[in-house]
């Protein structure tokens, strides 16, 4: 697959003019590649390339749909020896439709998830092809031995591995919440750890179903790679360094201070 994000260190998206109403320009078109992608996934027909590829495809379209694109730090996965443990702030579903058409050109990529993301009727066999690493969110420990078991399974396998350690959506960051199973895996893996920082409320959740909300093309799209972590690193700091650059990072993007502590 070609990758239109070789050789960059950033990424931005071309200035255009966005249409009027970016949601039907958007919705029609990714509603047909899920319907797709699902029936493909309960045929058996997707290949490792076919989520990357339609996950570019869902970029390009945000891209016709409004979105602005800045993605910084792209030289750090392009540098990254081999397979990495990803933790991210969770904003919106785009980082979830968005972020294997990224990250896989670099490295074959999969995710945790929570049990309802798989078992759903619509969404839940695009996530199963994926192969990934599925959590329980009702219990701690029991989730915490399947991530460390299954994630060093995948990393160990070439696959990098994403978790969102915040456990849901907000548009608001708060380390306190920010839990340290990333940190954890890395560790027991050996894996280098890659903080990710996301402002990605360019698409709203929904009143009524959740990942069909609006999209408001005045909002950027940042997503900034950071530099990969040793996973020798004392536990602290490799937490404190994550927690340092998405909190830093969203200061820069204009977040308010009340939505950072």
């Amino acid at each position: 697959m070609e990758n239109p994000f070789a050789g960059m260190q950033i990424y931005v998206t071309p200035h255009g003019t966005p249409p009027l109403f970016p949601g039907l320009v958007f919705y029609p078109l990714f509603m047909g590649l899920i319907y797709r992608y699902r029936r493909d996934a309960l045929r058996g027909e997707v290949s490792g390339e076919y989520f990357p590829a339609r996950s570019l495809e869902v970029i390009r379209r945000i891209e016709r749909s409004g979105g602005r694109f800045r993605i910084t730090g792209l030289h750090h996965l392009a540098g990254a020896p081999g397979p990495a443990v990803f933790v991210s702030n969770h904003m919106s579903t785009l980082e979830t439709v968005t972020l294997p058409g990224i990250i896989h050109l670099f490295h074959p990529v999969t995710f945790v998830v929570k049990e309802s993301l798989v078992s759903g009727p619509v969404f839940g066999p695009v996530m199963r092809s994926r192969q990934p690493v599925v959590v329980s969110r009702r219990y701690p420990r029991r989730d915490l031995i399947t991530v460390l078991r299954e994630g060093k399974k995948r990393l160990e396998s070439g696959i990098s591995v994403i978790l969102f350690p915040q456990g849901t959506r907000s548009r608001s960051f708060h380390p306190g919440q920010f839990n340290t199973l990333g940190v954890k895996l890395a560790r027991h893996a050996g894996a280098r750890l890659i903080p990710l920082a996301l402002k990605t409320d360019f698409w709203s959740n929904g009143l009524l179903v959740r990942p069909m909300g609006r999209l408001r093309p005045v909002r950027t799209i940042h997503m900034a790679f950071g530099s990969a972590l040793d996973p020798g690193m004392a536990p602290d700091e490799l937490h404190d360094r994550t927690i340092r650059h998405i909190r830093d990072h969203l200061r820069d993007w204009g977040m308010s201070p009340s939505s950072l502590d």
